[in-house]
């Protein structure tokens, strides 16, 4: 899991955007924490088949693809940017609201997320993070663990997430929030 930065204070947005670029962190609630060194290959392939597959289903419609990192600003209501204390990098998402996209990436909940889990992010993936995605209102969140080829799919459900469908990754799995569109979990393979 990487590591928090000082908790001397409550970082913003506005402090998010003034850090070294070299130095990539995401803030959930006002915390910022490091993120991992840079993905294994088994994390890319799920990363780039997953994101393949989906900008074909969604081709041409008004649902846009993107892939970390690409910050996700997280807002608790109305606030400015500045003061947005949640931004996150999910691996692959998908928005559907184009004014919910711009420059600088994503204001507001994504339509779906998904985040491919390895041993350095899993735990702040499967707790804190996850967290974050229910509190914003992201409709539908799949973590992948590509060593163990486990799907963890969660659901909101009366505003939580309710139980998730847990089912090894084979097969193909249709994606709830997005009407006719399923990924073929069979092609993530080395």
């Amino acid at each position: 899991m990487g590591h928090a930065r000082p908790a001397q204070r409550h970082y913003t947005y506005a402090d998010y955007v003034e850090w070294p670029e070299d130095e990539r962190f995401e803030l959930i609630d006002g915390v910022a924490y490091a993120m991992a060194p840079a993905p294994t290959r088994s994390h890319q392939l799920v990363v780039v088949e997953l994101s393949r597959q989906l900008a074909n289903a969604l081709k041409g419609g008004p649902c846009q693809v993107f892939v970390a990192p690409f910050d996700v600003r997280l807002p608790h209501g109305d606030e400015a940017d500045a003061q947005v204390d949640t931004v996150l990098q999910p691996d692959v998402l998908v928005v559907c609201d184009p004014a919910k996209v711009d420059e600088r990436g994503v204001r507001g909940a994504p339509d779906w997320v998904a985040e491919v889990l390895s041993p350095a992010s899993a735990a702040r993936d499967q707790t804190v993070k996850l967290a974050a995605y229910e509190r914003a209102g992201v409709p539908e969140v799949w973590l992948l663990h590509p060593t163990d080829r486990v799907l963890t799919i969660y659901r909101r459900e009366d505003g939580r997430y309710g139980r998730p469908q847990i089912q090894e990754m084979l097969g193909r799995v249709a994606i709830g929030v997005l009407p006719g569109v399923s990924v073929d979990l069979d092609l993530f393979t080395e």
